[in-house]
């Protein structure tokens, strides 16, 4: 089985470590890498792009899961094998949901729920329990897989059912429970690989909030870009965007040929040595001026396809590397309704530090999800990039960090790598049972990460 020492790091390259990387190729090769893991453990990789810590594993295994990547049965009918339910694919932990759009779309399926990029593995996807546009709609991925099989800390391969308690530990439980190998999902009927889109510019936060409330329910799809370095009167301005799968008859009749197609664009690569502070306050600041302005106003009825709408910065490769060498922060966080008081202090005060983000995206959030450390809750979740290089940028952040607790909400596990420890039981009311759960399945502690450490997770 094909190992190496080398360093690991998160998407967001701030803290490397060195772990004993490990390949299996088949389920014995993972029950072998499993039980061959050492006193410092082991955690599951995907195709990392957890942003922080949570794929990491200083001085122990990391078992990268990508080489399980079979796609096992794709099920139209409802057959018993796959639960009975049409629309159906069971594959290996490994697959990619680019892999799965490239196989299903054609199909006339789609994934459930993807993330903004579609390089993550469904392993991936269950165990950070990713979301989407359409949480509002769809909630999260988990609530799509109907059942797993995960190889647990004594080296046995269980049947997991949704519902069960080791279910909702290991979606949203940061691959702690063990090693999912395989999973049964529901797909998303669609007619075409393209999104009908509508564009509105908002003036300022509360505009936004006003139109996201009110209008959000017609569309699967929802999200908007924010200017986080706008001030005053500008403050929150934003660009909404939201869509849903196109029917057939909405095309040209060119493309009803062949409505199904999936080819995504690609770009060059980003390069593999950027100057440091490149994405600072002056550029950042004239992008974001740029982009709000060239929006449209309003623009209804826009095809675009599924590559564009959802995953724009798939075709770039590397596109983390216009960070430079320090890398970037990503903070995501999520506040309940009725708690917009506090939303609007934090966005104000991320303005007013004038921190250099320009990926940043609102969004709302349908009902929790079932996973014990599953992010999503009703209410507003806020996601921004920030150059890791920021001066007093870590102070800031706790800073935040407290006004989000004190506002009873939370932090992303599957984007964090600083989050003070304290502050976690608070976030998630579940923990005390995860925790419980954990050291009774797992009570050598085999399967521990740079983020559990941390975390006392």
């Amino acid at each position: 089985m094909p190992a190496e020492t080398v360093s690991v790091t998160g998407w967001g390259r701030t803290a490397p470590s060195v772990a004993r990387v490990v390949r299996p190729r088949s389920y014995e090769e993972a029950v072998e890498a499993v039980r061959g893991c050492g006193r410092r453990g082991g955690i599951a990789r995907g195709l990392g792009r957890a942003y922080g810590d949570a794929a990491q594993n200083a001085g122990g295994a990391v078992l990268d899961m990508t080489g399980l990547d079979r796609i096992h049965i794709i099920d139209t009918t409802g057959s018993s094998s796959t639960g009975g339910a049409a629309g159906t694919v069971m594959c290996d932990a490994g697959v990619s949901l680019h892999r799965l759009m490239e196989v299903l779309l054609p199909l006339g399926w789609f994934v459930p729920v993807t993330p903004g990029t579609r390089y993550v593995t469904v392993g991936g996807a269950i165990g950070a329990d990713i979301h989407g546009k359409n949480h509002h709609v769809s909630g999260a991925f988990s609530r799509h897989v109907l059942s797993l099989e995960l190889l647990t800390a004594d080296g046995q391969i269980r049947t997991v059912e949704r519902g069960t308690p080791l279910f909702d530990a290991t979606a949203g439980g940061m691959g702690l429970t063990g090693v999912i190998l395989s999973a049964a999902v529901q797909l998303h009927p669609v007619e075409t690989s393209l999104m009908t889109v509508d564009t509105e510019r908002a003036m300022d936060l509360d505009d936004l909030m006003a139109r996201l409330t009110a209008t959000d329910h017609r569309y699967r799809y929802s999200v908007a870009w924010i200017d986080l370095l706008a001030r005053g009167a500008s403050t929150g301005r934003s660009v909404l965007t939201r869509g849903d799968h196109a029917p057939l008859d909405a095309l040209p009749a060119r493309a009803r040929r062949e409505p199904l197609t999936f080819r995504p664009g690609r770009l060059p690569a980003a390069p593999a040595h950027i100057p440091e502070g490149l994405l600072g306050r002056r550029t950042v600041g004239l992008f974001n001026e740029l982009w709000y302005r060239k929006a449209p106003r309003s623009l209804t009825g826009e095809l675009q396809k599924i590559s564009t709408f959802f995953h724009p910065l798939d075709g770039v490769p590397h596109w983390n590397r216009v960070y430079g060498r320090s890398g970037f922060v990503q903070y995501q966080f999520v506040i309940g309704y009725g708690k917009e008081d506090a939303l609007r202090r934090i966005v104000q005060r991320i303005s007013g530090r004038g921190c250099p983000s320009f990926l940043a995206v609102l969004k709302r959030f349908g009902d929790a999800d079932p996973g014990w450390l599953s992010f999503p809750m009703p209410g507003w979740t806020l996601a921004l990039d920030i150059p890791a290089n920021l001066p007093g940028l870590g102070g800031f952040l706790d800073e935040l960090d407290e006004e989000v607790a004190a506002a009873d909400g939370r932090v992303y596990l599957a984007k964090d790598a600083r989050l003070r420890p304290e502050l976690l039981a608070g976030m998630y009311p579940r923990l005390g049972d995860f925790r419980a759960l954990r050291a009774d399945l797992d009570p050598r502690g085999v399967f521990v990460s740079d983020l559990s450490r941390r975390l006392n997770l």
